[in-house]
Protein backbone atom coordinates (compact mmCIF):
# COMPACT_ATOMS: atom_id res chain seq x y z
CA UNK A 1 0.00 0.00 0.00
CA UNK A 2 1.03 3.31 -1.02
CA UNK A 3 3.40 4.67 1.96
CA UNK A 4 2.40 8.45 0.71
CA UNK A 5 -1.12 7.66 1.68
CA UNK A 6 -0.46 6.19 5.23
CA UNK A 7 -3.18 8.15 7.50
CA UNK A 8 -1.38 7.35 10.70
CA UNK A 9 1.30 9.92 12.40
CA UNK A 10 2.79 8.46 15.75
CA UNK A 11 4.46 11.03 17.32
CA UNK A 12 4.79 13.49 20.23
CA UNK A 13 1.43 15.51 20.47
CA UNK A 14 0.52 14.50 16.77
CA UNK A 15 -2.70 14.42 16.16
CA UNK A 16 -4.22 11.04 14.83
CA UNK A 17 -6.59 10.83 11.63
CA UNK A 18 -8.94 9.84 13.81
CA UNK A 19 -9.48 11.12 17.79
CA UNK A 20 -11.79 7.81 18.76
CA UNK A 21 -13.10 7.78 21.92
CA UNK A 22 -12.51 11.11 23.62
CA UNK A 23 -15.78 13.20 22.97
CA UNK A 24 -17.32 13.19 26.50
CA UNK A 25 -13.93 14.73 27.22
CA UNK A 26 -13.94 17.55 25.02
CA UNK A 27 -17.58 18.28 25.31
CA UNK A 28 -16.84 18.64 28.89
CA UNK A 29 -13.77 20.99 27.94
CA UNK A 30 -15.74 23.13 25.71
CA UNK A 31 -18.57 23.46 27.97
CA UNK A 32 -16.10 24.98 30.70
CA UNK A 33 -14.59 27.23 28.40
CA UNK A 34 -18.10 28.36 26.91
CA UNK A 35 -19.13 28.67 30.41
CA UNK A 36 -16.08 30.86 31.49
CA UNK A 37 -16.74 33.24 28.30
CA UNK A 38 -20.51 34.03 29.47
CA UNK A 39 -18.81 34.83 32.69
CA UNK A 40 -20.01 31.98 35.07
CA UNK A 41 -17.77 29.81 37.59
CA UNK A 42 -16.41 26.78 36.08
CA UNK A 43 -13.48 24.17 37.51
CA UNK A 44 -10.16 24.27 35.65
CA UNK A 45 -9.39 20.71 34.62
CA UNK A 46 -6.17 18.61 35.21
CA UNK A 47 -6.40 15.53 32.68
CA UNK A 48 -4.34 12.40 34.16
CA UNK A 49 -2.94 9.81 32.52
CA UNK A 50 -0.21 7.35 31.92
CA UNK A 51 2.13 8.35 29.05
CA UNK A 52 1.01 7.15 25.47
CA UNK A 53 -3.01 7.97 25.93
CA UNK A 54 -3.23 11.08 23.79
CA UNK A 55 -3.54 13.77 26.90
CA UNK A 56 -1.08 16.57 24.79
CA UNK A 57 -3.23 15.52 21.61
CA UNK A 58 -6.21 16.35 23.97
CA UNK A 59 -4.62 19.80 25.02
CA UNK A 60 -3.95 20.86 21.67
CA UNK A 61 -7.38 20.13 20.68
CA UNK A 62 -8.83 22.49 23.74
CA UNK A 63 -6.56 24.93 22.44
CA UNK A 64 -8.49 24.95 19.18
CA UNK A 65 -11.59 25.03 20.66
CA UNK A 66 -10.45 27.68 22.88
CA UNK A 67 -9.42 29.87 20.00
CA UNK A 68 -12.60 28.82 17.96
CA UNK A 69 -14.61 30.53 20.91
CA UNK A 70 -12.24 33.72 21.13
CA UNK A 71 -10.08 33.53 24.07
CA UNK A 72 -6.60 34.35 24.37
CA UNK A 73 -4.22 31.91 25.55
CA UNK A 74 -0.97 30.42 26.61
CA UNK A 75 0.15 26.91 25.97
CA UNK A 76 3.14 26.06 27.61
CA UNK A 77 5.16 22.95 28.31
CA UNK A 78 6.78 22.09 31.64
CA UNK A 79 10.28 20.74 30.72
CA UNK A 80 11.50 18.66 33.85
CA UNK A 81 14.05 21.05 36.24
CA UNK A 82 13.52 24.23 34.66
CA UNK A 83 11.28 27.26 36.13
CA UNK A 84 7.70 27.87 35.44
CA UNK A 85 8.54 31.87 35.29
CA UNK A 86 11.58 31.00 32.25
CA UNK A 87 8.70 29.86 29.54
CA UNK A 88 5.33 31.27 31.55
CA UNK A 89 6.70 35.23 31.13
CA UNK A 90 6.96 34.88 27.52
CA UNK A 91 4.02 33.64 26.89
CA UNK A 92 2.29 35.99 29.39
CA UNK A 93 4.13 38.96 27.46
CA UNK A 94 2.56 37.99 23.62
CA UNK A 95 -0.48 38.03 25.40
CA UNK A 96 -0.63 41.42 27.10
CA UNK A 97 1.09 42.96 23.74
CA UNK A 98 -2.43 42.17 21.83
CA UNK A 99 -4.52 43.11 24.77
CA UNK A 100 -3.01 46.25 24.63
CA UNK A 101 -4.18 46.97 21.04
CA UNK A 102 -8.07 46.81 22.62
CA UNK A 103 -8.79 50.64 23.72
CA UNK A 104 -10.64 49.66 26.30
CA UNK A 105 -8.11 47.35 27.79
CA UNK A 106 -5.23 49.36 27.84
CA UNK A 107 -5.06 51.05 31.18
CA UNK A 108 -5.52 47.10 32.78
CA UNK A 109 -2.67 45.81 29.90
CA UNK A 110 -0.48 48.70 30.73
CA UNK A 111 -0.71 47.72 34.99
CA UNK A 112 -0.36 43.93 34.01
CA UNK A 113 2.82 44.28 32.27
CA UNK A 114 3.73 46.39 35.71
CA UNK A 115 3.50 43.08 37.13
CA UNK A 116 4.89 40.48 34.82
CA UNK A 117 7.96 43.16 34.84
CA UNK A 118 8.02 43.25 38.60
CA UNK A 119 7.31 38.88 38.58
CA UNK A 120 10.42 38.25 35.65
CA UNK A 121 12.61 40.44 37.83
CA UNK A 122 12.01 38.80 41.12
CA UNK A 123 12.67 35.14 39.23
CA UNK A 124 15.57 36.63 36.99
CA UNK A 125 13.45 36.25 33.87
CA UNK A 126 14.39 38.67 30.79
CA UNK A 127 10.81 40.43 29.53
CA UNK A 128 12.89 43.11 27.21
CA UNK A 129 11.97 46.34 26.24
CA UNK A 130 8.07 46.83 26.27
CA UNK A 131 6.11 50.08 26.68
CA UNK A 132 2.85 50.23 27.55
CA UNK A 133 0.60 52.52 28.18
CA UNK A 134 0.79 54.82 31.03
CA UNK A 135 3.95 54.39 33.15
CA UNK A 136 3.10 51.97 36.38
CA UNK A 137 5.05 51.10 39.50
CA UNK A 138 6.70 47.21 39.76
CA UNK A 139 4.21 44.67 41.30
CA UNK A 140 4.55 40.92 41.95
CA UNK A 141 8.18 41.19 42.67
CA UNK A 142 8.59 39.85 46.09
CA UNK A 143 9.73 36.64 44.73
CA UNK A 144 7.39 34.48 46.61
CA UNK A 145 5.49 32.58 44.24
CA UNK A 146 2.59 32.12 46.21
CA UNK A 147 1.94 36.17 46.55
CA UNK A 148 3.18 37.31 43.09
CA UNK A 149 2.03 34.70 40.55
CA UNK A 150 -1.86 35.46 41.68
CA UNK A 151 -0.51 39.24 41.97
CA UNK A 152 0.41 38.53 38.05
CA UNK A 153 -2.30 36.04 36.92
CA UNK A 154 -5.33 38.36 38.71
CA UNK A 155 -4.21 41.42 36.77
CA UNK A 156 -3.65 39.51 33.03
CA UNK A 157 -7.47 38.15 34.08
CA UNK A 158 -8.69 41.74 34.39
CA UNK A 159 -6.86 42.89 31.18
CA UNK A 160 -8.85 40.43 29.17
CA UNK A 161 -12.03 41.35 31.18
CA UNK A 162 -11.86 45.00 30.36
CA UNK A 163 -11.38 43.87 26.76
CA UNK A 164 -13.55 41.65 26.47
CA UNK A 165 -12.08 38.33 26.15
CA UNK A 166 -11.05 35.66 28.42
CA UNK A 167 -8.11 33.80 28.78
CA UNK A 168 -7.14 30.07 28.77
CA UNK A 169 -3.35 28.80 30.46
CA UNK A 170 -2.74 25.44 28.67
CA UNK A 171 0.07 23.67 30.78
CA UNK A 172 1.28 19.52 29.51
CA UNK A 173 3.43 17.86 32.09
CA UNK A 174 2.60 19.40 35.10
CA UNK A 175 3.73 16.85 37.28
CA UNK A 176 7.39 18.70 36.81
CA UNK A 177 6.09 22.03 38.04
CA UNK A 178 7.81 22.22 41.93
CA UNK A 179 5.77 22.18 44.97
CA UNK A 180 5.96 26.05 45.17
CA UNK A 181 5.30 26.76 41.76
CA UNK A 182 1.72 24.18 41.91
CA UNK A 183 1.31 26.20 45.05
CA UNK A 184 1.26 29.18 43.49
CA UNK A 185 -0.65 28.44 40.75
CA UNK A 186 -3.77 27.21 42.62
CA UNK A 187 -3.99 30.08 44.39
CA UNK A 188 -3.93 32.15 42.00
CA UNK A 189 -6.66 30.58 40.27
CA UNK A 190 -8.22 30.33 43.42
CA UNK A 191 -8.78 34.21 44.20
CA UNK A 192 -9.23 34.69 40.15
CA UNK A 193 -12.57 32.28 40.85
CA UNK A 194 -13.80 33.97 43.98
CA UNK A 195 -13.88 37.50 41.82
CA UNK A 196 -15.70 35.94 38.93
CA UNK A 197 -12.21 36.76 36.35
CA UNK A 198 -12.53 34.90 32.68
CA UNK A 199 -9.71 33.03 33.24
CA UNK A 200 -9.10 29.20 33.10
CA UNK A 201 -6.61 26.79 33.29
CA UNK A 202 -5.92 23.33 31.38
CA UNK A 203 -3.09 21.22 32.63
CA UNK A 204 -2.07 17.36 31.92
CA UNK A 205 0.08 15.05 33.50
CA UNK A 206 1.03 11.25 34.74
CA UNK A 207 -1.50 9.96 37.31
CA UNK A 208 0.59 11.23 40.42
CA UNK A 209 -0.40 15.22 39.36
CA UNK A 210 -4.09 14.86 41.39
CA UNK A 211 -1.95 13.95 45.29
CA UNK A 212 0.84 16.56 44.05
CA UNK A 213 -1.97 19.17 43.62
CA UNK A 214 -3.70 17.79 46.90
CA UNK A 215 -0.20 18.02 48.78
CA UNK A 216 0.25 21.58 47.56
CA UNK A 217 -3.00 22.87 48.51
CA UNK A 218 -5.73 21.18 50.40
CA UNK A 219 -8.30 22.94 48.41
CA UNK A 220 -7.30 21.53 45.25
CA UNK A 221 -9.49 19.07 44.48
CA UNK A 222 -12.65 21.23 45.22
CA UNK A 223 -10.69 24.10 42.23
CA UNK A 224 -9.93 21.47 39.69
CA UNK A 225 -11.95 18.43 38.18
CA UNK A 226 -9.56 15.41 37.37
CA UNK A 227 -10.64 13.79 34.37
CA UNK A 228 -8.58 10.41 33.48
CA UNK A 229 -7.45 9.61 30.21
CA UNK A 230 -7.00 5.70 29.68
CA UNK A 231 -6.68 3.08 27.07
CA UNK A 232 -9.46 3.42 24.61
CA UNK A 233 -11.92 0.61 24.92
CA UNK A 234 -12.34 -1.97 22.29
CA UNK A 235 -14.50 -0.22 19.97
CA UNK A 236 -12.98 3.17 20.55
CA UNK A 237 -9.50 1.37 19.31
CA UNK A 238 -11.09 -0.49 16.63
CA UNK A 239 -12.19 2.56 15.06
CA UNK A 240 -9.27 4.18 15.69
CA UNK A 241 -7.61 1.81 13.35
CA UNK A 242 -10.41 1.12 10.90
CA UNK A 243 -11.42 4.26 9.96
CA UNK A 244 -8.93 6.07 8.73
CA UNK A 245 -7.91 3.12 6.74
CA UNK A 246 -11.32 3.35 5.33
CA UNK A 247 -11.07 6.74 3.84
CA UNK A 248 -8.21 6.49 2.26
CA UNK A 249 -10.43 3.17 0.25
CA UNK A 250 -8.67 0.18 1.98
CA UNK A 251 -10.02 -2.42 4.05
CA UNK A 252 -8.59 -4.75 6.87
CA UNK A 253 -10.42 -8.02 8.39
CA UNK A 254 -11.99 -8.56 11.55
CA UNK A 255 -8.99 -10.81 12.37
CA UNK A 256 -6.15 -7.93 11.60
CA UNK A 257 -8.27 -5.38 13.36
CA UNK A 258 -8.60 -7.38 16.46
CA UNK A 259 -5.11 -8.81 16.47
CA UNK A 260 -3.73 -4.88 16.60
CA UNK A 261 -6.28 -3.97 19.74
CA UNK A 262 -5.14 -6.91 21.28
CA UNK A 263 -1.16 -6.10 21.37
CA UNK A 264 -1.46 -2.31 22.00
CA UNK A 265 -3.85 -2.46 24.60
CA UNK A 266 -6.20 -0.11 22.82
CA UNK A 267 -3.27 2.93 24.14
CA UNK A 268 -3.42 5.41 21.26
CA UNK A 269 0.13 5.98 20.46
CA UNK A 270 0.67 2.13 20.30
CA UNK A 271 -2.37 2.20 17.80
CA UNK A 272 -0.92 5.11 15.58
CA UNK A 273 2.64 2.77 15.53
CA UNK A 274 1.25 -0.41 14.58
CA UNK A 275 -1.74 1.16 12.15
CA UNK A 276 1.71 2.76 10.53
CA UNK A 277 3.33 -0.17 10.00
CA UNK A 278 1.11 -2.55 9.46
CA UNK A 279 -0.23 -0.53 6.42
CA UNK A 280 3.43 -0.31 5.18
CA UNK A 281 3.95 -3.92 5.36
CA UNK A 282 0.24 -4.75 3.54
CA UNK A 283 -0.19 -5.00 -0.18
CA UNK A 284 -3.52 -4.01 0.05
CA UNK A 285 -6.41 -3.55 -1.07
CA UNK A 286 -7.04 -5.28 2.20
CA UNK A 287 -5.05 -5.94 5.35
CA UNK A 288 -4.86 -9.33 6.83
CA UNK A 289 -3.79 -10.92 9.72
CA UNK A 290 -0.34 -11.84 8.47
CA UNK A 291 -0.09 -8.19 7.36
CA UNK A 292 -0.16 -7.53 11.18
CA UNK A 293 1.79 -9.97 12.31
CA UNK A 294 4.34 -9.15 10.21
CA UNK A 295 4.28 -5.76 11.10
CA UNK A 296 4.62 -6.04 14.55
CA UNK A 297 7.98 -6.63 14.37
CA UNK A 298 9.01 -3.54 13.18
CA UNK A 299 6.15 -1.53 14.92
CA UNK A 300 8.01 -3.24 18.27
CA UNK A 301 11.25 -2.20 17.08
CA UNK A 302 10.50 1.46 16.21
CA UNK A 303 8.92 1.46 19.71
CA UNK A 304 12.60 -0.04 21.26
CA UNK A 305 14.48 2.55 19.79
CA UNK A 306 12.58 5.77 20.24
CA UNK A 307 9.19 5.79 22.62
CA UNK A 308 11.06 3.25 25.33
CA UNK A 309 14.80 4.00 24.63
CA UNK A 310 14.86 7.37 25.07
CA UNK A 311 13.35 7.10 28.82
CA UNK A 312 15.42 4.15 29.45
CA UNK A 313 18.66 5.77 28.61
CA UNK A 314 17.75 8.78 31.18
CA UNK A 315 18.26 6.19 33.77
CA UNK A 316 21.22 5.57 36.26
CA UNK A 317 22.15 1.83 36.22
CA UNK A 318 20.46 1.51 39.42
CA UNK A 319 17.28 3.02 38.17
CA UNK A 320 17.46 0.60 35.49
CA UNK A 321 17.79 -2.51 38.06
CA UNK A 322 14.69 -1.50 39.94
CA UNK A 323 12.48 -1.44 37.12
CA UNK A 324 14.42 -4.57 35.84
CA UNK A 325 12.92 -6.22 39.28
CA UNK A 326 9.88 -4.65 38.58
CA UNK A 327 9.08 -5.82 35.09
CA UNK A 328 10.38 -9.58 36.25
CA UNK A 329 7.41 -9.55 38.70
CA UNK A 330 5.12 -8.61 36.13
CA UNK A 331 3.15 -5.20 34.40
CA UNK A 332 2.11 -4.35 38.14
CA UNK A 333 1.56 -2.33 40.17
CA UNK A 334 3.92 -4.31 42.66
CA UNK A 335 4.34 -4.04 46.13
CA UNK A 336 7.45 -2.06 46.84
CA UNK A 337 8.81 -4.71 49.30
CA UNK A 338 8.27 -7.27 46.95
CA UNK A 339 10.52 -5.20 44.30
CA UNK A 340 13.13 -4.82 47.23
CA UNK A 341 12.83 -8.53 47.70
CA UNK A 342 13.41 -8.94 43.97
CA UNK A 343 16.78 -6.41 44.40
CA UNK A 344 17.97 -8.11 47.31
CA UNK A 345 17.91 -5.41 49.43
CA UNK A 346 15.09 -3.83 52.63
CA UNK A 347 12.69 -1.94 51.34
CA UNK A 348 14.24 1.53 53.24
CA UNK A 349 17.38 1.03 50.82
CA UNK A 350 15.00 1.17 47.64
CA UNK A 351 13.18 4.17 49.08
CA UNK A 352 15.42 6.56 47.46
CA UNK A 353 15.54 4.77 44.13
CA UNK A 354 12.01 4.55 44.19
CA UNK A 355 11.33 8.46 44.83
CA UNK A 356 14.05 9.36 41.99
CA UNK A 357 12.20 7.11 39.37
CA UNK A 358 8.67 9.04 40.55
CA UNK A 359 9.72 12.26 39.88
CA UNK A 360 11.53 11.42 36.97
CA UNK A 361 8.06 10.41 35.94
CA UNK A 362 8.85 6.87 35.44
CA UNK A 363 6.54 5.37 38.18
CA UNK A 364 3.90 6.40 40.12
CA UNK A 365 1.90 5.20 43.55
CA UNK A 366 -2.08 4.80 43.40
CA UNK A 367 -1.77 3.52 46.91
CA UNK A 368 0.10 3.29 49.90
CA UNK A 369 3.48 1.09 49.02
CA UNK A 370 2.22 0.17 45.39
CA UNK A 371 4.48 1.01 42.88
CA UNK A 372 3.42 0.94 38.81
CA UNK A 373 4.91 2.13 35.61
CA UNK A 374 3.60 5.38 33.86
CA UNK A 375 4.47 4.02 30.23
CA UNK A 376 2.74 1.04 29.33
CA UNK A 377 4.22 -2.11 28.13
CA UNK A 378 7.12 -1.14 29.51
CA UNK A 379 7.83 -4.17 31.78
CA UNK A 380 7.68 -5.95 28.61
CA UNK A 381 10.35 -3.95 26.66
CA UNK A 382 12.66 -3.78 30.34
CA UNK A 383 12.86 -7.41 29.53
CA UNK A 384 13.95 -7.03 26.12
CA UNK A 385 16.38 -4.73 26.92
CA UNK A 386 18.07 -5.94 30.43
CA UNK A 387 17.62 -9.50 28.83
Amino acid sequence: MDPLRNPFAPGAGSRPPELAGRSALLEAAELALRRVRLGRAEKSQMLLGLRGVGKTVLLNRIAELAESIGYEQAQLEAPEGRPLATYLVPALKSMLLRLDRVEQARAWASEAMAALRGFAGAFKVSVGEVKLGLSEPVRADSGNLEVDLPELLLSIARAAQAAGTSVVILIDEVQYLTEDELRGLIVALHRIAQKGLPMILFGAGLPQLAALAGEAKSYAERLFDFPGVGALDLQAAGQAIADPIRDEGAGITAEALAEIVRVTEGYPYFLQEWGKHTWNQANGPEISLNDVLEASRTALAALDSNFFRVRFDRLTPREQAYLNAMAQLGAGPQRSGAIAEAMGLKVERTGPLRSGLIRKGMVWSHAHGMTAFTVPLFDAFMQRAMG
